[in-house]
């Protein structure tokens, strides 16, 4: 099969696009034929061995953690899905080594959902790792109710273009930082914007005077730290960015592959309170544009890349 692939840590000059075995399909696996994924920063930070402190690496390594794809085959063990199934999954491993920059991927079962009907294979292969991030800091760990008040920091990037909608979807009302240039986008989103930098916190407490219920960063910087100052109730924060929130009193997550949180996400999307936002989508073949746009960063929403 046609795949992505790096045999050494580096930038994106060591990924190769060419064969690869085909993967084996485990009992409780099922083999999906791509159609989508997508690149996020965790997938250059693997790459250039910035986590693997944390993370046992195999070479040659396939990158990806996301993907969007007809069910192929199930597993001898499989009752969940038939082939012919569209389905999305977070298809992170115990081990970095067989990702989803390809033709095809073997699954568990525990990391697939149903795709939305409604969406694009392009849109929909952006949903596993952004879409489920932002679903569980908010619905999960910050428990995101009606009528709250909630901050996000970083609200235009991937992660945050599905943390606005959700927080949305749930009857809060948002506040987010970006740039400058983020702000109509933010407004699109459903968000009231607040552009960081210099003087960033006092604009935060001009547009909620009164506090907010929770705060969500994810983009770290200067402005967080003090933002906690605003909270009604103290440790109702979350990072994705720096653990150190944890000694603040708050959370830190990283994104867990949950089922039953995509199954979820699927249904908010089918419901049209949640849109996948493409910045810009590649193909396999160009998968080093596509990491350099990542590493680049100030992409609106999320950047996708079609298989084959």
């Amino acid at each position: 099969m046609k795949a992505v692939f790096y045999e050494q840590f580096g930038g994106p000059e060591v990924l190769t696009y060419g064969d690869q075995p085909e993967p084996k399909v485990g009992p409780d696996s099922v083999l999906v034929d791509v159609k989508a994924t997508s690149v996020n920063p965790v997938d250059w930070k693997i790459m250039g061995g910035y986590m693997e402190a944390m993370m046992y690496t195999h070479f040659p390594v396939i990158p990806g953690w996301d993907l969007a794809g007809f069910v192929n085959s199930p597993g001898v063990s499989v009752e969940e899905f038939q082939p012919g199934d569209e389905v999305i999954g977070y298809v992170r491993m115990d081990a970095v080594q067989h990702g989803t920059f390809a033709e095809q991927v073997a699954a568990p079962v525990r990391t697939l959902a149903r795709k939305p009907k409604n969406v694009s294979w392009e849109q929909a292969g952006t949903i596993p790792l952004t879409g489920l991030t932002a679903y569980q800091c908010l619905m999960n760990v910050l428990q995101i109710a009606d009528g709250e008040v909630v901050l996000i920091h970083g609200g235009s990037g991937g992660v945050g273009s599905y943390a606005v909608q959700i927080a949305k979807a749930a009857g809060a009302r948002v506040i987010a930082t970006a740039s400058e240039s983020g702000a109509g986008f933010l407004t699109e989103l459903g968000a009231e914007p607040v552009a960081y930098g210099p003087g960033g916190v006092d604009r935060i407490k001009e547009a909620g005077p009164d506090g907010v219920d929770a705060v969500l960063d994810l983009a770290g910087g200067d402005e967080f730290a003090p933002s906690l100052e605003l909270l009604k109730q103290p440790g109702r924060a979350v990072s994705i960015v720096d653990p150190a929130v944890k000694e603040m009193g708050g959370h830190y997550v990283f994104v867990r592959p949950s089922a039953p949180d995509l199954e979820a996400l699927t249904g908010m999307i089918e419901a049209g309170s949640v849109t996948p936002v493409l910045d810009e989508t590649f193909r396999l073949e160009d998968a080093k544009l596509a990491f350099e746009r990542s590493m680049e960063g100030g992409n609106r929403g999320n950047l996708g890349v079609k298989v084959p």
